[in-house]
């Protein structure tokens, strides 16, 4: 997980101030995350200690519930510490806003409090000069981001029921001889579908055959999840990304990265005064 990422959730009166890298789409998960992930703090006054902070093995459960709710799918061990992290984090700043007497004259709600001691973390914090060797080094290293991938307009002829190579092959070679398929059949037509995608939803094999297909011919492609009928229709290259054209862009990334690293940092100084139990996950 991207060290840039923020540790913690901020209240909903706060989110129309947060800057532009709040959009990314991972990023509104362990926001997601860390918002429900407020497992009752009472858990951790289980220790009797004030520097102990104890990570049950409720968190994991409820991070597992959660994340499996929203994607249908069982959490990667990588997602699970993601959303650990932000609980520790938000834990840390929650400690520090009481320890600082931040939640007098509040109502003592967790995010308040949070958001609070984050805002005397970030006072702390200073943006160092960014000249055009700063944000070219920095744009190189983030290149992926900005580039334009390779895309993909195909059609997909989808057979009904189970469909083996073998079935596959056979339907592919009628389509390509120009005799009408099984009236059956289903057509899916996939629109200006960018190279990570096809690696994501089919996988490297899928998405290097169909990187080097010609188009208007239809092929047997082995997918994740089978045998697929596809014919590839138009495919435009990947495209590299200016600089110059995505300066001001790149300089307001490279400000909230930057910021984030630095407030992370901070934050993991804190938690060092604090030891951490995690409780083995139930079997």
């Amino acid at each position: 997980m991207s060290s840039v990422l923020p540790p913690i959730a901020l209240p909903s009166s706060t989110r129309r101030a947060l800057p532009t890298w709040t959009r990314e789409p991972l990023l509104h998960f362990l926001l997601l995350g860390a918002l429900l992930f407020g497992v009752d703090h009472l858990l951790n006054r289980r220790s009797g200690e004030a520097n102990e902070i104890f990570v049950g093995a409720e968190v994991d459960e409820e991070a597992r519930q959660i994340f499996k709710a929203t994607r249908n799918r069982e959490p990667s061990a990588e997602e699970m510490a993601a959303l650990r992290k932000v609980w520790l984090d938000n834990e840390v700043l929650y400690r520090e806003g009481l320890a600082l007497q931040l939640d007098k004259g509040d109502t003592a709600i967790r995010e308040r409090v949070i958001f609070k001691a984050l805002s005397v973390v970030d006072s702390g914090t200073q943006l160092p000069p960014a000249d055009d060797k700063t944000l070219r080094d920095w744009f190189e290293q983030h290149r992926a981001k900005y580039d334009e991938p390779a895309r993909f307009d195909f059609q997909e002829a989808v057979l009904p029921g189970e469909a083996n190579e073998s079935t596959v092959r056979a339907f592919v070679d009628t389509l390509n001889h120009g005799t009408p398929g099984d009236a059956q059949a289903g057509l899916r037509v996939f629109k200006n579908r960018p190279h990570s995608n096809l690696l994501q939803s089919y996988g490297e094999a899928f998405a290097k055959a169909l990187e080097t297909a010609t188009p208007g011919q239809w092929l047997a492609l082995e997918s994740r999840e089978g045998w697929r009928a596809v014919r590839l229709d138009v495919a435009s290259g990947a495209k590299p990304a200016s600089f110059e054209a995505l300066r001001n862009v790149i300089q307001q990334d490279w400000t909230d990265a930057t910021l984030s690293e630095q407030r992370s940092a901070a934050v993991a100084a804190l938690a060092k005064k604090y030891v951490i139990k995690v409780e083995a996950p139930k079997r």
